[in-house]
């Protein structure tokens, strides 16, 4: 069944007003007619099962049928931050993060980042990035779109971690010295509701002198396994992992 989350849609008692994008996927991509069944999403994460009601010009009128309960996220909030990275990356990151749970994510630009974004260049991938969260949270039937955040400094990115139960950083040269503990140890001590602090380099990897610096701000250091990843693959590890953990095994 399609979900669409609600963000400038009306809702007036049982009966929810669709416009804008959604109504022209409604209309013109997916051809729905008055009776076709839906899923809206609301703001606060709950989920009701809807039938068309009707179809105008510009908008689309659906009636609550039922409410779902089923959750859908992760038992912890988990932000990813990712150094910027080349070509589409990032976009896939981004995509399959959401897939996998992911709440919000960070893109920064490191010593060793290879693109560099003006504020311009920022504002486009802003909005682009965001349609592809939107997009993957409705076909993984997320209960809560993630937020991606505006490209920041390394700097910046230190001073957003403050509020975070748990910070980590995925580091190479952990897995290269056979650090296999301290990810997993990380994971049995954190509890539901808790939030977790990934932060995953460019394609270079982050310098020794900003590893130095998140250890400083209370980072734990730790190895992804005996392989080298590729920048846009750990995120993807990180989150199998985080999933298999919270959600199969218990």
């Amino acid at each position: 069944m399609q979900r669409y989350f609600l963000e400038n849609n009306i809702q007036t008692d049982a009966q929810i007003q669709i416009i804008g994008e959604d109504y022209h996927h409604i209309v013109r991509v997916m051809r729905m007619t008055v009776g076709d069944m839906i899923t809206v999403v609301f703001p606060n994460g709950k989920v009701a099962i809807c039938e068309i009601s009707d179809i105008l010009s510009e908008s689309v009128l659906v009636d609550i049928k039922s409410w779902e309960t089923v959750e859908h996220e992760l038992p912890i909030h988990v932000t990813i931050a990712s150094g910027l990275l080349k070509g589409d990356k990032l976009d896939i990151v981004i995509q399959k993060g959401t897939e996998l749970g992911a709440s919000q994510f960070l893109p920064f630009a490191s010593d060793r980042s290879i693109v560099k974004l003006d504020e311009k260049k920022s504002g486009k991938k802003l909005e682009r990035w965001r349609k592809i969260a939107k997009e993957a949270a409705e076909q993984s039937e997320r209960n809560r779109i993630p937020t991606v955040e505006i490209p920041s400094s390394f700097q910046d990115l230190i001073n957003m971690s403050k509020t975070y139960t748990t910070k980590i950083v995925a580091y190479e040269e952990s897995a290269r010295e056979n650090e296999t503990s301290q990810f997993s140890q990380t994971l049995q001590q954190l509890n539901t509701g808790d939030s977790l602090f990934i932060i995953f380099g460019p394609e270079g990897g982050l310098t020794p002198s900003e590893v130095n610096q998140l250890q400083e701000n209370d980072f734990i250091i730790c190895g992804l396994g005996p392989r080298i990843l590729r920048a846009e693959t750990a995120p993807m590890y990180c989150l199998s992992a985080i999933s298999f953990y919270y959600e199969l095994q218990r």
